[in-house]
C-alpha cells in the first residue's frame, strides 16, 4: 500500500527497493564461543570486518565533501493514520530498504533503511489522552548488502512510559517478514518523543542505516501558551520545526560508511539535518519554536548562533520546562531533545544565521562539523500570534513528574558505573543479559539514581526507559541552565557524577537502561530493572507475527 506521505528527503529524489542478500551473519555470542578474534574488544565477523576496512579507505576526501549551505531546508512527512476509532489512531508503517539522493551531485544515491523508505521516518502526531497503535512491518532485507548482518528489529517509542512489550526490549526482536503491533498510552505531558530502532547489537546500524523518527504528542496546557505553534509545512505561519541532526559517513560512491572505530564510536564529517546536508531554511523576523533531537550515534554538540543571540529553552525530553531559560550556547548528547525558540525578529530582512557547533570534548571535530545549517531572514513576520514566550510554562503537577519531588521522598540511592573494562562496556562491571535484572524498585518508589563515568576517553549518554526525571547535580555542582527541566537521558561526560531523581511507573515489568552511544548499546553496555513484583520476559507477551504482503492481516 503507498500512503500519501512516502515523499522523499530531497523534493523530486527518484528511489526504487533493492532486496540484496549479500554477506554473512555471525552473532557477537557465536563469536565469542568461537574465539574467532581473541579480543572482547574485536568482536566483528571476519568478514564484516574487511568490508568495512574497505569502506572507510573510500571515504570522500576533507577537500571533496559537500559545500554546505547549498541544500533548501525540508522536514519529513506528517504521518497519516489507515483509520481511526472513539480511543485511538491506527497506523501502518514499513521498514524498507530504499536508494535515495542525500548527497548532491555528483555523488550517486545513498542506499537506506527507513519507515516508509524513508529517513528520517515520518512524523506521527498523537493527542494526549487518545490512544496509537502502529503496526511496524520488517520488509528489510535478509542481510545488510554491506555488513552481512540480519536486520531484526525491535522499535522504541523514546520518551513514552509504555508497557514493556512495546517499549522495545532489545531482544524481542522482529525478523524480516515479520510485523508487531506497538500500543501507545500517550498519558503524559505534551512533549517531543521520538521512534528508532532498538533490536539486540544492531541498533546502532539500523538506526544509522536511516530508522528513526519523531513524534510528537500535545494537550490542552500545550494548546494555551502563546508559543510558537503551526506544524511546519513551508508555508508562512507554521513556526514550529522539528530538527534532527546527526553525523555520517559517506563512500564517494555516496553510500554511508559505518566505522566505529574498534567498537568505540562513530564520527561522521557530514551533518545532516531531517536527512539533508547542512540545510538553508527561510524565516521570518519573529520567534520559532524548534524541536531539536540529536539523533548521531555517538557525537555530541554544543550548539550555538554565528549572530551571538541568544536561544529559549523552553522544553526538554519530558517536556515543557517549569520556565523558559536563556542561554548563548547548550550541549546536547545523543538521543537528548530540547525545544529552543530563537527569535529572528533581532535580525534584518538579508541576514544570514548560522546554528554552529563549538563542539564538546572527545568528539573528532572536522571544519565540516563546526556549521549544522543556515537560517536566511528573508521578510517581516506575516503572523504575530503565538510569538510570545511566558514566564511559566509547566508547574509539572501530578505523580510523575520529577520537577516537584523533593529528595526526602527517595527510599534509597542506587549507585551506576558506566566503564569500558577489558574491552567490554559495562554497568557496574557488568555487559547485556536479558536474563538478569540488576534493580528491583516498587512501584511508584522515589529513588535517586547516580551515574558515574570513570575512565576512558568517553561520554556516555544515559537513558533510563519508562520514567522521566530530574537533574539534581553534576559533580555536586547543580545542572546546567539548560538540563533544568524534565529529561529521561542525561550526558554524562569524561568522569563526571550525576545524580537524578523519579518516580518509578505508571507501569509494571522490565526496563531498560543503557548508554545511548548506540555503538556502546550494541556492544551490551545496558542493564535493565524490574518496577513491581513482575518477572515476565516482554519478549514473551505479544510477540512479532509473520506478514503476508498478499494477504495483510486486520489493522
Amino acid at each position: 500500500m503507498v500512503h500519501a506521505w512516502h515523499s522523499g528527503i530531497v523534493p523530486g529524489a527518484k528511489r526504487k527497493i533493492d532486496e540484496g542478500t549479500t554477506g554473512m551473519e555471525l552473532t557477537r555470542k557465536e563469536m565469542l564461543k568461537l574465539s574467532l578474534l581473541g579480543s572482547a574488544a574485536l568482536l566483528l565477523p571476519l568478514e564484516r570486518t574487511a568490508r568495512t576496512q574497505v569502506s572507510v579507505r573510500d571515504r570522500i576526501p576533507e577537500g571533496r565533501l559537500p559545500r554546505p549551505f547549498r541544500t533548501p531546508f525540508v522536514v519529513p512527512p506528517v504521518a497519516r493514520p489507515v483509520r481511526t476509532d472513539a480511543t485511538a489512531d491506527y497506523y501502518r508503517l514499513t521498514m524498507r530498504r530504499a536508494r535515495v539522493q542525500i548527497l548532491p551531485a555528483p555523488f550517486g544515491p545513498t542506499t537506506i533503511f527507513g519507515y516508509n523508505g524513508i529517513t528520517p521516518g515520518p512524523t506521527i502526531r498523537a493527542r494526549r489522552g487518545r490512544g496509537t497503535v502502529v503496526r511496524q512491518i520488517n520488509a528489510l532485507p535478509q542481510r545488510h548488502p554491506v555488513l552481512g548482518y540480519r536486520p531484526t528489529t525491535s522499535v522504541h517509542l523514546h520518551g513514552s512510559d509504555s508497557e514493556p512489550q512495546y517499549d522495545g526490549w532489545a531482544d524481542d526482536v522482529t525478523q524480516p517478514g515479520e510485523y508487531k503491533d506497538y500500543y501507545y498510552p500517550n498519558d503524559q505531558d505534551a512533549r517531543t518523543l521520538w521512534y528508532h530502532d532498538h533490536g539486540v547489537h544492531h541498533t546502532a546500524q539500523n538506526a544509522y542505516m536511516g530508522c528513526a523518527a519523531q513524534y510528537h504528542t500535545s494537550d490542552d496546557l500545550e494548546d494555551s501558551l502563546p508559543i510558537p505553534k503551526g506544524y511546519w509545512n513551508g508555508r508562512p505561519g507554521h513556526y514550529d520545526v522539528p530538527l534532527m541532526i546527526r553525523d555520517a559517513i559517506f563512500a564517494n560512491s555516496g553510500e554511508l560508511i559505518y566505522d566505529d572505530e574498534s567498537e568505540s564510536n562513530l564520527m561522521g564529517d557530514v551533518i545532516l539535518v531531517n536527512g539533508v546536508p547542512w540545510p538553508v531554511m527561510k524565516v521570518e523576523r519573529r520567534k520559532y519554536r524548534f524541536r531539536i533531537l540529536n539523533a548521531s550515534l555517538s557525537r555530541g554538540y554544543r550548539l550555538a548562533l554565528s549572530s551571538g543571540d541568544p536561544m529559549t529553552i523552553i522544553g526538554h525530553d519530558g517536556g515543557l520546562a517549569p520556565a523558559p531559560v536563556e542561554v548563548g550556547s547548550f550541549r546536547t548528547g545523543p538521543a537528548e531533545r530540547y525545544e529552543v525558540v530563537i527569535d529572528f525578529a533581532r535580525r534584518k530582512v538579508g541576514e544570514r544565521v548560522v546554528l554552529r557547533n563549538l563542539g564538546v570534548p572527545n568528539s573528532r571535530e572536522f571544519a565540516s562539523t563546526q556549521r549544522i545549517m543556515r537560517f536566511d531572514v528573508v521578510s517581516d513576520a506575516t503572523d504575530a500570534a503565538n510569538n510570545s514566550i511566558p514566564s511559566v510554562l509547566n508547574p509539572g503537577e501530578g505523580p510523575y513528574s520529577p520537577m516537584n519531588l523533593q529528595t526526602s521522598e527517595a527510599v534509597r540511592t542506587r549507585r551506576w558505573v558506566f566503564r569500558r573494562k577489558n574491552g567490554l562496556w559495562t554497568i557496574n562491571g557488568r555487559t547485556w543479559d536479558p536474563a538478569r535484572s540488576d534493580a528491583s524498585v516498587g512501584l511508584d518508589d522515589v529513588e535517586v539514581w547516580q551515574f558515574e563515568n570513570r575512565g576512558g576517553g568517553w561520554n556516555h549518554p544515559v537513558h533510563v526507559h519508562l520514567i522521566d526525571f530530574r537533574i539534581l547535580d553534576r559533580n555536586g555542582k547543580p545542572p546546567f541552565a539548560w538540563e533544568r527541566g524534565p529529561k529521561d537521558t542525561a550526558y554524562v561526560g569524561e568522569n563526571e557524577t550525576v545524580r537524578v531523581l523519579a518516580r518509578f511507573g505508571p507501569r509494571r515489568g522490565k526496563y531498560m537502561m543503557h548508554c545511548h552511544n548506540l555503538v556502546h548499546e550494541d556492544h551490551d553496555m545496558m542493564t535493565h530493572f524490574d518496577v513491581g513484583p513482575s518477572g515476565v520476559d516482554p519478549a514473551t507477551i505479544d510477540p512479532p507475527r509473520p506478514y503476508d504482503p498478499n494477504n495483510p492481516p486486520p489493522l
